[in-house]
């Protein structure tokens, strides 16, 4: 008998799935697909055209965080060796088969020190100029945004309740150069700037940039700083500096960073003003020895490390993911549990540039 079921003589076949769902009315075709987890939009999408409209649209972004649906993707920019374009691609994660995938039609990006995620927007502050490109990942596409006032060179960025910091070299009247810190309101798209006197020796400041408490935290050559925008003042943070950290993230209010040359996972609190190393995380750090490149980033309360392998150094040709849980025990030692960790990317042309966790 064929497993098949078939319709009895003079009965009409049931209808097409997707006949069937499109006979329902908007708001509940809106509720069914803000459920549904965003990896699966794209395949959605190429139901019809009305449905592609749907997964693209905001409003369903907004059903999506009423429902509570709302979830972190993560986003990786990738440089192209042969073309010397920056092209931005997104980690689609379902069961046993975590990858990368390079956002098809979406054009190169600007060469920026400095990009910030804000909700579901990824700003791109470049440097030297006085550009700034936005991102949404609700549609992936490029929108309109305000450009800083003045040219700035050198910048890095962060984010404090939806405003973007940016801090560079600016001409002062007298063609000295001074640093300054303009910002951006996201939601009106209006910059000011302030006019800061650091009272301490800032030099070219590097693209390494954390928020922690209300404070942007950060590095130049030498040294590592603090700049509280409320009090618009500067610190310098000689603990912070006891270690060279670099491509670091924030996960409930204390700073990690993946120290290639020791291969561990250091942690600095800064209200204790220590550092500490995780522990347990020996699994982690077989893959990751030997690892000339690697990103940190917060998300969903969790730490995501991406890291380069191959068979050479200088070319690696894997690009790997691990998720870490993190938990801190009494006496402030920190343990680290793998949950995943896998390749999520092949091709020796590609090399990460930044990593970024964005809201959906």
């Amino acid at each position: 008998m064929s497993s098949k079921v078939r319709a009895k003589k003079g009965e009409q076949s049931p209808e097409p799935m997707s006949c069937q769902i499109t006979s329902l009315p908007d708001d509940i075709i809106m509720d069914i697909v803000a459920r549904v987890p965003r990896c699966y939009y794209p395949t959605i999408s190429l139901v019809s055209k009305s449905f592609g409209a749907l997964v693209a649209s905001p409003e369903l972004y907004t059903r999506r965080s009423l429902l509570g649906c709302s979830e972190q993707c993560l986003y990786v920019v990738l440089y192209i060796r042969t073309t010397y374009d920056l092209r931005l691609s997104i980690l689609h994660r379902k069961a046993n088969k975590n990858r990368l995938g390079i956002i098809p039609l979406f054009p190169p990006l600007h060469y920026s020190r400095s990009y910030v995620a804000v909700n579901s927007k990824i700003y791109v502050v470049v440097g030297q100029t006085n550009n700034t490109q936005c991102i949404d990942c609700r549609s992936h596409t490029l929108q309109s945004t305000s450009s800083i006032p003045n040219i700035m060179g050198l910048k890095v960025a962060g984010t404090i309740d939806g405003k973007i910091y940016a801090i560079g070299g600016c001409l002062t009247d007298d063609d000295r150069l001074s640093k300054r810190v303009k910002v951006l309101d996201t939601e009106t798209q209006m910059w000011e700037s302030r006019l800061t006197k650091p009272g301490i020796n800032l030099g070219s400041l590097r693209p390494y940039v954390v928020v922690m408490e209300d404070k942007i935290y950060m590095k130049d050559d030498e040294y590592s700083f603090v700049y509280g925008p409320k009090e618009n003042k500067w610190e310098l943070d000689e603990m912070l500096n006891s270690k060279r950290w670099s491509n670091a993230c924030v996960v409930d209010h204390v700073l990690y960073y993946h120290d290639i040359c020791n291969n561990m996972l250091r942690a600095y609190d800064p209200k204790e003003r220590c550092w500490r190393v995780v522990v347990g995380l020996e699994e982690l750090l077989v893959n990751t020895a030997g690892s000339p490149l690697t990103r940190t980033v917060s998300y969903g309360g969790k730490l995501a490390i991406f890291f380069a392998k191959g068979e050479y150094i200088w070319k690696p040709n894997e690009i790997w993911c691990a998720e870490i849980a993190l938990e801190r025990c009494q006496g402030g030692e920190i343990w680290g549990k793998m949950q995943w960790c896998g390749v999520v990317f092949n091709d020796d042309n590609f090399c990460m540039v930044e990593c970024l966790a964005v809201t959906v």
